[in-house]
């Protein structure tokens, strides 16, 4: 049990003669197509722009970080999963399934390679780099009854013809059932602007765009009188000291001060509305790309922001397709797997203790579930299991205090019948009237 594919991509040599010229390897090698901005853009070139790191740091990383649990479908009972629990001989599963989500949301589709035992069942994991798989579907068959075929090269060149049985396949969101989109491709236009918007801008910097000004003589100066013109110019005007002082210049020298083109800062405000493009196109809210220039920074608003994140986009776009792949592929059938969001969307203390509060006062929940969810050990022995009712929650009309028990629980009126008992017995004891009564 051996895999065939490395943990990185090997890119094919330019040199190599049996790449063809027109192999889309080589079009990778050389950076990607070429957009209309003049910037060559490919799935790993793209990184190169911050707010594309950004986007996919924060959705493999928070992706790959949720707890994954697995379940019996039915009871809900957790059940243990040993291939979940260690899935590749060197990475973490972590490690693995944030390496998978970042082949999706960049190429559109991961690619895992299943190793299994002499018995049959899936022992190890191996993500493959998708630039290194095309995927093609043929006429169904007994060995292959979804027709779906995978053509996969390894790190010797050797490609091989697999079979959803060999390849775990999570595809994104695509329009032909078979692959994902690439996102960086559809938005290569939009990336490509925003890395030619932000090389444009260290061009500018550089070239010297943003001096203050400009110190004109009538004379043509040598450069050791310049030096001493702009030497006097900074002490005369230069420290806060000489804050409104007014200055004086000899020699027929003027000074002509310099700002940004009008067209230079719309040039720069295009640059923050590439970020909102890019923001748009990977469904990640833009405080999380830590631009927070057009909403609040602070307090509940950037909680609802967050969980609308997670409700609307990382749990159908990414969490719920690993979740059913898995299910389909890995697990034994009756078992389902489910990430644990709780932590996510949770919100604050205050929030957590007044929905926990009711559903417990209620009897939804327990104090072993509502600590399931605190990620909190369970209460020792099976006090911690039992569920509440209010005391005086009786069907309408009825009386809760009457001693017939039909509306009161039977603890109710026992916790009753021993409160009128102390009663009688303080009474017997010299108690007042108030007490008596």
């Amino acid at each position: 049990m051996r895999s065939l594919f490395g943990l990185f991509n090997r890119r094919d040599s330019i040199e190599n003669p049996a790449v063809p010229l027109t192999s889309s390897s080589l079009l990778d090698w050389m950076g990607g197509g070429r957009t209309d901005a003049g910037v060559q853009v490919s799935e790993t070139t793209s990184l190169h722009m911050p707010a594309v790191w950004r986007s996919v740091a924060v959705i493999a990383g928070v992706s790959a970080a949720l707890p994954l649990h697995t379940y019996k479908a039915g009871t809900k009972d957790r059940t243990a999963s040993e291939l979940l629990a260690d899935p590749h001989p060197e990475l973490t599963p972590l490690e693995l399934w944030r390496l998978a989500y970042v082949h999706r949301v960049l190429w559109g589709n991961a690619y895992i390679q299943k190793l299994r035992a002499p018995s049959g069942q899936v022992k190890e994991l191996w993500p493959i780099s998708p630039d290194r798989v095309a995927v093609d579907r043929e006429k169904p068959s007994d060995g292959n009854p979804s027709g779906k075929w995978f053509y996969a090269t390894d790190d010797w060149g050797v490609l091989h013809r697999l079979t959803p049985r060999d390849i775990l396949h999570i595809p994104g969101l695509g329009y032909d059932g078979l692959t994902g989109c690439s996102p960086v491709r559809l938005a290569a236009q939009g990336i490509g602007l925003a890395q030619a918007a932000e090389e444009g801008a260290a061009k500018l910097f550089g070239r010297g765009n943003l001096m203050s000004g400009v110190l004109q003589t009538e004379q043509r100066l040598t450069a050791e009188q310049a030096a001493q013109l702009k030497a006097g110019w900074k002490a005369k005007v230069g420290g806060i000291e000489n804050a409104h002082e007014v200055a004086v210049l000899d020699s027929g020298a003027s000074f002509q001060p310099v700002t940004m083109p009008l067209k230079d800062s719309q040039f720069l405000e295009s640059r923050e509305f590439q970020i909102t493009e890019i923001a748009r196109m990977f469904g990640v809210p833009l405080f999380l790309l830590m631009e927070t220039a057009k909403s609040t920074s602070w307090g509940t608003g950037l909680e609802q922001q967050a969980q609308g994140w997670v409700t609307f986009d990382l749990g159908p776009a990414w969490l719920a397709p690993t979740e059913q792949r898995i299910t389909k592929e890995l697990l034994p059938k009756g078992e389902y797997a489910h990430y644990a969001l709780q932590g996510l969307l949770r919100g604050d203390s205050s929030s957590r203790a007044t929905f926990y509060r009711a559903m417990r006062d209620t009897g939804v929940m327990s104090a072993n579930d509502i600590r399931a969810l605190e990620e909190m050990p369970p209460i020792p022995g099976t006090e911690g299991d039992t569920y509440l009712q209010p005391t005086y929650m009786a069907p309408l009309g009825s009386n809760p205090l009457a001693d017939d028990g039909g509306a009161l629980p039977a603890r109710a009126a026992a916790h009753m019948a021993e409160a009128r008992r102390l009663l009688a017995q303080y009474a017997a004891q010299g108690g007042d009237d108030d007490g008596e009564r």
